[in-house]
């Protein structure tokens, strides 16, 4: 499924599959997705014109903003990266430059490029890789030098050291050998095969003086100037076959082309989603460089304005990336962003707190529904769960009972209660093995008694 082919109608409902509620903000990505297709069929003078209209989301967490960008990012097979704005600092001190939020998105979207161009050719590496087994099998095909340069350690290396060829099989013809190893009859055969050595990660020593980017960099510049060190390896044929495939589908997929597609696949579908966005509110009438907060919106500025981002594949524009940023905004208030950055999140969605009957759907409706997690958890130990549905709704009760007397972590608390709830079941699974155990309202009760008794005496307990 593609964003070519999806009408803001057909987002929400997908949505609608994984997360509960939330309307407004559903509607505000679908919109700003189908945007983008229509841009796309514009002419290219007007088509440069028109930039993404970001989107903030308001509300207390556990409601799901995170889940909405995610989700919609997946939907559309759309390189998606989360950043925490709070790892960032002002240009000029130690902490992590906003930049490297383009450059991980870039990552992922060669990554995702790469992967997708390895499975379109994934099944003739496979017939590739079987050829090659079937000669080695033979004896027709045998590990020898190098081509490229050699390795320090191959450069000095014996004749003598080296481990003995295998013998040709004799008396047997090349699709006799396939047959068998179709059959399965020659899995445990040991095979020599050549496997190039990738270069040891160097010690990140830079990491702690915020120069992670410059790191990398250098690692890449050592990496491509030093050859690649070939060693061989006797293996048998089932572990031989997969090191095979996978060379046989990197001599298919033209790297380059990967690349360049990676870098397009960043620009115009790229999502990133900015976490925490409240933590960087400028404090009023604060004295002195604020290194963590308005400083770090003056970095992003640029980058959600539109500006040209360099990375290790090249430049990447980031006129039509999507921003989407998200906070609570329990103390600040996001009237207290700078006007600048507010201006270019002109899409305003405040998310509901979630209610006990949105409880009580998140534990059932959704397709990866958290009742659904734990009963097929449990199922693969022979133990059959049943809820009733008196105890979802006790459940869901007691969720939003806690959140509402307690800090409000939205549907995360249900994590907690249904842990408590099935923790004895999930310690002692082996005994309950082969039987059906019903979840009842009492036995939901009984298991959250100490948590609700003892709710205010964690006031004043440190």
């Amino acid at each position: 499924m593609t964003e070519f082919n999806l009408t803001p109608q057909q987002i929400v409902k997908e949505l609608d599959k994984h997360i509960i509620g939330q309307k407004r903000a559903k509607r505000a990505v679908a919109i700003a997705l189908r945007n983008r297709q229509r841009r796309r069929q514009l002419p290219p003078e007007l088509r440069t014109e028109i930039r993404p209209k970001n989107i903030l989301m308001i509300g207390p967490t556990g409601v799901g903003k995170t889940e909405i960008a995610r989700r919609l990012a997946r939907l559309v097979n759309a390189p998606f990266i989360k950043v925490e704005v709070t790892k960032f600092t002002e240009v000029g001190y130690v902490g992590r430059d906003v930049e490297s939020m383009i450059k991980d998105l870039v990552e992922t979207a060669v990554r995702m490029v790469k992967e997708e161009k390895t499975d379109a050719v994934q099944e003739k590496a496979m017939r590739n890789a079987e050829d090659r087994l079937v000669r080695i099998l033979a004896g027709l095909e045998k590990p020898g030098r190098s081509s490229g340069p050699m390795g320090i350690f191959e450069m000095f290396a014996s004749e003598k050291s080296r481990p003995p060829q295998p013998e040709p099989m004799a008396g047997v013809n090349l699709e006799e050998i396939r047959e068998r190893l179709r059959r399965g009859e020659l899995e445990t055969e040991m095979v020599e095969i050549e496997v190039a050595e990738s270069a040891p990660p160097m010690i990140g020593f830079l990491g702690q003086s915020g120069l992670e980017e410059v790191g990398q960099g250098l690692q890449d510049f050592f990496s491509s100037m030093m050859p690649k060190r070939i060693r061989r390896r006797r293996i048998p044929v089932t572990e031989a076959r997969k090191i095979l495939i996978q060379q046989e589908a990197e001599k298919l997929v033209d790297w380059e082309e990967c690349t360049r597609e990676g870098l397009a696949k960043a620009e115009e579908s790229g999502v990133v989603f900015l976490d925490e966005i409240d933590k960087i509110c400028g404090t009023a009438g604060g004295k002195g460089p604020d290194v963590s907060r308005e400083g770090v919106q003056r970095d992003l500025l640029p980058i959600v304005e539109g500006c040209t981002v360099w990375t290790k594949y090249g430049p990447v524009s980031t006129d039509h990336i999507l921003f989407i940023a998200a906070g609570a905004f329990h103390i600040s208030k996001p009237s207290e962003l700078i006007p600048e950055f507010q201006g270019r999140f002109p899409i305003r969605v405040e998310l509901e707190a979630l209610t006990a009957d949105d409880f009580e759907r998140i534990l059932v409706e959704p397709e990866n529904a958290l009742l659904k997690q734990e009963t097929a958890l449990l199922k693969t130990e022979g133990v059959n769960l049943r809820f009733a549905p008196q105890a979802i709704k006790a459940m869901a009760e007691i969720a939003f009972q806690l959140n509402k007397e307690q800090e409000n972590i939205g549907a995360r608390r249900l994590y907690t209660i249904l842990e408590q709830v099935l923790e004895e079941i999930s310690f002692n699974a082996p005994e309950y093995q082969g039987r059906d155990v019903e979840i009842d309202e009492d036995f939901v009760r009984q298991r959250l008694e100490k948590i609700l008794q003892y709710k205010d005496l964690k006031r004043y307990i440190l």
